[in-house]
């Protein structure tokens, strides 16, 4: 037997193993995200991800699927305009299975679908994780009655797709559930309002529409009614303070309850279809960040049971859509503008106060354009990487969904500093893994971030592989060739 340990001894070894489970892993695990236009990826991609892996990459993210038709480019509409080509036939017999309409008018390009399926190969051959960014067709529903959440025709779409590429470990959807949760009308929506599309999946459920809409007006009206008064005497007052700022009633709760619950049964209806799959993909979804989730209604503690990988979206930008720091930005311009005796720093604690969130050094508007100081990392960054993880209770299930701006958020592009300090400030939370989402191709100061981050630090040759967002320095010599040396 092991000599028994005296109380000091023990207690310095329970001491040591916990300061060893709080550790981080030594190495960020990367995955890349493929973006559109796909084409982009079809060729020269052996060496693309004969790179990355040397860099730590270890897992893919590839989509939407979809060609173009004519020369490849960026666009907001892609994936929804007409111009756009299907990367694999529908296989009929799958859509009737579900008890849906097989997708039509299907176009092919046989000939990049087999560059496709060649690059798939490949990164599986690799042993790397594989997933899809949503499904290459979907069904139609047949009845609004039988698929309200339009799971079987998702499944379908699916199962499908999962058929024509088998390199894939499963499929992401983007943003599932989720409800709107801008004050301003910014990205086709704004919070005070109900669409056309939820009221059908509240008329479904059974809701009554009538006090969810006296709720929501009632709050509404009680945001254009804000004083400085109110504000500064709540502001402080935790959970019971914002009850009483926000004037939240019995209505307001229905409203906000009812959303919520909305969501999870959208959510419950696409696992139970997801768990009839052959294979049993894996489902992903990518929420918004901890801060945001409980009013887009994608609270991680209710939501992550429904999935099997989650990736927060780690979006903090300026101005675009989806960033923090503008979404802050366009709560406190019309909080401002609604109440125009409040000053910016009451529009800011009514939003502290409201999604928990303190910007570190920031406490007017213009405040934003000084970029973001190490205690922004340190502090929210590490807090909502945090609590991901914590609603979880498994880091191997988080994946952060990493990106700075730009295409196609249309944001204030974030330099690599920052992109360097948000991963280090996560790999202290206790992020394992994240995805690099790029300004639709990777430059050089990003990659050389990761890779220093993950794995083998890049070398800047530009013989040998090259981020193709970043011109290579011969580029600038009018022609010329170097001197022999």
């Amino acid at each position: 037997m092991p000599p028994l340990l005296n109380r000091r001894q023990l207690a310095q070894t329970l001491l040591a193993t916990a300061a060893t489970a709080q550790q981080p892993p030594s190495k960020l695990t990367a995955w890349m995200y493929m973006i559109y236009p796909l084409e982009q990826w079809l060729t020269n991609f052996p060496q693309i991800l004969d790179a990355w892996e040397a860099g730590g990459v270890r897992g893919i993210v590839i989509g939407p699927l979809r060609f173009w038709d004519g020369e490849p480019k960026f666009d907001f509409t892609y994936g929804r305009s007409g111009a756009k080509i299907h990367t694999f036939a529908p296989n009929e017999s799958i859509y009737k299975k579900h008890g849906v309409l097989p997708p039509q008018n299907v176009r092919l390009d046989p000939a990049k679908q087999k560059q496709l399926t060649a690059l798939l190969t490949e990164i599986k051959r690799r042993n790397w994780d594989l997933m899809l960014f949503g499904p290459g067709h979907f069904g139609t529903r047949q009845s609004p009655d039988q698929d309200p959440f339009n799971a079987r025709a998702l499944a379908a779409g699916v199962e499908d797709t999962l058929k024509a590429f088998p390199q894939a470990d499963g499929v992401i959807i983007d943003g599932a559930g989720e409800h709107h949760y801008e004050l301003a009308f910014h990205h086709g929506g704004e919070l005070f309002e109900i669409r056309d599309h939820h009221r059908a999946i509240y008329t479904h459920l059974n809701f009554d529409i009538p006090r969810m809409e006296r709720g929501m007006n009632h709050l509404k009206a009680r945001f254009h009614s804000l004083t400085p008064s109110l504000v500064r005497f709540h502001q402080s007052g935790g959970m019971l303070g914002g009850l009483s700022l926000f004037d939240v009633n019995e209505d307001a709760l229905y409203w906000l309850r009812m959303r919520q619950r909305a969501t999870l049964a959208n959510m419950a209806a696409i696992r139970e279809q997801w768990n009839a799959l052959p294979g049993k993909p894996n489902l992903g979804t990518i929420p918004r960040s901890a801060a945001f989730s409980v009013l887009t209604t994608q609270d991680y503690q209710k939501t992550h049971k429904f999935f099997d990988v989650i990736f927060p979206k780690h979006y903090y930008w300026h101005r675009g859509f989806d960033g923090m720091y503008g979404t802050i930005a366009r709560w406190v311009a019309t909080l401002k503008e609604w109440n125009p005796a409040l000053t910016e720093p009451d529009c800011f604690a009514v939003v502290k106060l409201l999604f928990g969130i303190n910007l570190p050094g920031v406490t007017k508007l213009a405040d934003l354009e000084n970029g973001f100081p190490d205690e922004f990392f340190d502090q929210v960054v590490f807090n909502e990487t945090r609590r991901a993880l914590d609603a979880t209770g498994d880091p191997n299930k988080v994946i952060a969904w990493v990106s700075t701006g730009r295409n196609p958020h249309a944001g204030d592009p974030m330099p690599a500093h920052d992109l360097k300090r948000l991963l280090q400030a996560s790999h202290r939370a206790g992020l394992k893994r994240f995805i690099y989402h790029p300004d639709l191709n990777l430059g050089a100061a990003e990659w050389k971030v990761i890779s220093s981050l993950c794995g083998k630090e890049w070398r800047e040759d530009p013989t040998g592989y090259w981020p193709p967002d970043t011109p290579k320095p011969g580029t600038w010599n009018g022609g010329r060739k170097p001197p022999q040396r």
